[in-house]
């Protein structure tokens, strides 16, 4: 085999190019970014994305507000096991 005449040069291209189309297919089929050209990562078009938007930002005000609740019942958590138990006996008599 002689790796001087144009065979070699045009197996070595449809090597290259059928490496580049068995990589894109393995990462299209298991869900990695595709590229392109320059490298840039290439989206896919959703015609859900609106609305999974419109429900990714209802349920994150929701978590946000749960939060806020949860921060406020720690503090008032942190504010009795920090105060002196007189004041809080005293605050609890208070209430009854």
């Amino acid at each position: 085999m002689s790796f001087a005449g144009p065979s070699f040069i045009v197996a070595i291209v449809a090597l290259s190019m059928g490496a580049w189309v068995i990589t894109t297919w393995m990462r299209a089929r298991y869900g990695y970014p595709l590229t392109d050209d320059n490298g840039n990562t290439v989206h896919r078009s959703d015609p859900d994305a609106g609305r999974k938007i419109d429900l990714l930002s209802n349920e994150n005000e929701k978590l946000v507000g749960r939060i806020s609740r949860l921060e406020d019942r720690i503090a008032v958590l942190e504010r009795i096991a920090t105060d002196p138990a007189a004041r809080t006996a005293r605050e609890i008599d208070a209430l009854r």
